[in-house]
């Protein structure tokens, strides 16, 4: 049961943008900002900023007895942001993140050029283009939880792999691509890998309202009612050998369809609906366990499974304030079957959260139901706090 609270694949987001004032920071969440600290000399400036995450959970027989529930409480997430600028078109990217053992790691590292909407060049450690939910990462979901039931791409860590992404936006914006090459999956001896293929992805978006307000090529599951969204995307991973020892491998191939809808009612609050589809294909071949090889927790190795996934969710943001902030409530179900195994597994969360200022202040109830071919159902309680400046 302690796996429901984890979620891998998760996302940094400040970008520094041209134009910044010497004394502000502009942060990309929905429709509000906060004051952060940026030294600029003309076009030259550095900006820094903060990520939280820290939760209390109640599992089912989670205590070290086996029977009891446990009663823990989490540091998920602390992340420290800092974003370059040499000129307008030349900049950089460096973002830390606790791991699960507590040390520091490195979340992203990239050079961007960004001379044009259109056409963007960022190189170094990323997100590969993805679904939604990993290019949301845990601070812009509509829900506490990562949905890692369904998202399951390969990565080295929460969801990044190092490599190259070509990006822009076109259609003043509402058309969104996302192309790169990475290091990709099972570069160990003795897995499939054995020719250092790369891990090759793509997504493309468009939204047929109000263009997504993200930086570069990220995303959000709500905008708080800040825009009218109608979005549909495809995207795709696929490397050769990816899966597999050096005796018995098979190529990687996986795509998903997802989209989302916003809609702010006049007087009445924000309808938030999402869903998405996944099929992960390794050509029947079953990946080496994790661990293989003497792999470490960020060596991208093994844990890949062919199957058949499908997520949705809703949200209703209610229009009045109840002090500080407004209340959400949210329901999401995903649904994934294993096809080599026949072990079907899905998680359910109901929650509750106290939006104050957007992605940037939120406070979030979760209860989760797992339920797992052959394994008797389980729950969690999770109540959670976030803040970004």
């Amino acid at each position: 049961m302690m796996g429901i609270i984890k979620g891998p694949r998760e996302r940094a987001t400040l970008t520094l943008r041209t134009g910044l004032l010497a004394t502000a920071l502009v942060l990309p969440a929905a429709g509000s900002a906060w004051a952060g600290e940026t030294i600029a000399d003309g076009d030259k400036s550095i900006t820094v900023g903060l990520g939280l995450r820290a939760s209390f959970t109640s599992v089912e027989d989670g205590a070290p007895d086996g029977k009891s529930r446990s009663a823990d409480f989490n540091l998920d997430s602390v992340r420290l942001y800092i974003s370059g600028q040499l000129t307008p078109i030349i900049k950089a990217t460096f973002n830390t993140e606790r791991d699960g053992n507590g040390h520091v790691e490195v979340l992203d590292g990239y050079a961007q050029l960004e001379p044009m909407d259109g056409v963007n060049l960022w190189v170094g450690r990323m997100l590969p283009p993805s679904d939604r939910a990993n290019l949301d990462g845990p601070y812009y979901l509509s829900t506490w939880n990562y949905p890692g039931t369904v998202s399951q791409y390969p990565a080295k860590f929460a969801g990044r792999d190092d490599g190259a992404t070509v990006w822009g936006k076109l259609l003043d914006k509402k058309l969104v691509y996302s192309v790169g090459a990475f290091e990709g999956h099972n570069r160990i001896s003795g897995a499939s890998n054995q020719s250092d293929n790369l891990l090759y992805a793509g997504r493309v978006a468009y939204n047929f309202l109000d263009a997504e307000p993200d930086p570069g090529y990220y995303t959000s599951s709500t905008y708080y009612g800040s825009v009218d969204v109608l979005t549909l995307a495809f995207a795709g991973q696929y490397q050769k050998d990816g899966v597999g020892t050096v005796g018995r491998h098979g190529d990687y191939g996986a795509w998903n369809v997802d989209g989302l809808f916003e809609k702010k009612l006049d007087g009445l609050g924000v309808v938030t609906l999402e869903g998405a589809y996944y099929q992960y294909d390794t050509g029947g071949v079953a990946d080496v366990a994790p661990g293989f090889g003497g792999a470490g927790a960020f060596d991208n190795v093994g844990g890949l499974v062919q199957g058949k996934a499908y997520l949705v969710s809703g949200a209703f943001l209610f229009p009045a304030k109840l002090g500080w902030g407004q209340v959400q409530p949210t329901v999401r179900y995903q649904h994934f079957d294993a096809d080599l195994t026949g072990i079907s597994t899905s998680q359910t969360d109901v929650g509750l959260n106290y939006v104050i200022s957007g992605h940037n202040a939120r406070v979030s109830a979760d209860y989760v139901i797992t339920d797992t071919t052959g394994k008797p159902s389980g729950n969690a309680v999770v109540l959670g706090l976030q803040v970004q400046f």
